[in-house]
C-alpha cells in the first residue's frame, strides 16, 4: 500500500464533497438554533455509534464554547445560555429502555420526558433510516418541536419527516461522519461570534 497516496486521496475526496456542500441548509440550521437560544428553548440531540459522539460533542460546544473567550479560560457571556441535552449520554437510561422495551424506543421515550413545543430535536444518522431516530422525530413532531436531521446518501426515511434535513452529498460514510462533525464546529463558531457581539 502507498500510504501517502491513500492519505492524499482521502483528503481530495472529502474536499470534493465540501465543494458540493448544501450551504443553504446550514444557514437554516444556524438560524433555527439561534431562535431557540433567543426563545429559551432546549436543543436536544441524539445519534448512534460515532454519531452519538458528534451529538454529545455538539451539546458541549453549544453550552460552553459559545460563552468563553478565544483561549477558553474566561467566561465572557454572563447572561443567557443555550439549554442543551444529549439523549445518548445517560447509559443507565439508554440501556434500561433497550433492555426492557426496545432499542428502537431509546430516544423517543426519553423525549417524552423532556421535549416541549418550540424545542429543537436534532438526530444524526448517516443513512437517515435508524429506527430509533425515526421514532424520536415522530414523537418530537407530535409535541410541536422543530426537527433537524443530519444525514448522508439520499437522506433516508427522515428526509420526509423533519423540518430541516442536511444531507451530506456523499455515499462514503467516513466522509459523511467527518463533515457532520466539522459542520457542528462551524455552527458553534458562527453562533459564538453572534452571541459575543462579534458577528
Amino acid at each position: 500500500m502507498d500510504m501517502q497516496k491513500e492519505i492524499k486521496d482521502y483528503a481530495k475526496g472529502i474536499s470534493e464533497v465540501y465543494a458540493r456542500f448544501p450551504v443553504e441548509e446550514m444557514e437554516k440550521i444556524v438560524k433555527a438554533l439561534m431562535k431557540a437560544y433567543e426563545d429559551g428553548k432546549k436543543i436536544i440531540t441524539m445519534g448512534n455509534g460515532g454519531h452519538a459522539s458528534t451529538a454529545s460533542h455538539l451539546i458541549n460546544d453549544l453550552a460552553k464554547h459559545t460563552i468563553v473567550s478565544d483561549k477558553k479560560d474566561e467566561i465572557v457571556v454572563t447572561g443567557k445560555r443555550f439549554k442543551t441535552l444529549c439523549l445518548n449520554d445517560n447509559v443507565a437510561t439508554l440501556t434500561s429502555w433497550a433492555n426492557d422495551v426496545s432499542f428502537d424506543d431509546i430516544f423517543s421515550q426519553q423525549l417524552l420526558n423532556w421535549v416541549e413545543e418550540g424545542d429543537i430535536v436534532m438526530g444524526i444518522t448517516g443513512s437517515g433510516n435508524s429506527e430509533n431516530i425515526v421514532r424520536a422525530f415522530k414523537a418530537a413532531k407530535d409535541k410541536g418541536a422543530v426537527t433537524i436531521a443530519l444525514t448522508g446518501y439520499q437522506g433516508g426515511r427522515v428526509k420526509d419527516i423533519v423540518d430541516i434535513c442536511f444531507i451530506v452529498p456523499s455515499d462514503v460514510i467516513s466522509y459523511i461522519e467527518d463533515i457532520h462533525f466539522s459542520m457542528t464546529h462551524m455552527w458553534c463558531d458562527i453562533m459564538r461570534m453572534i452571541i459575543q457581539g462579534r458577528g
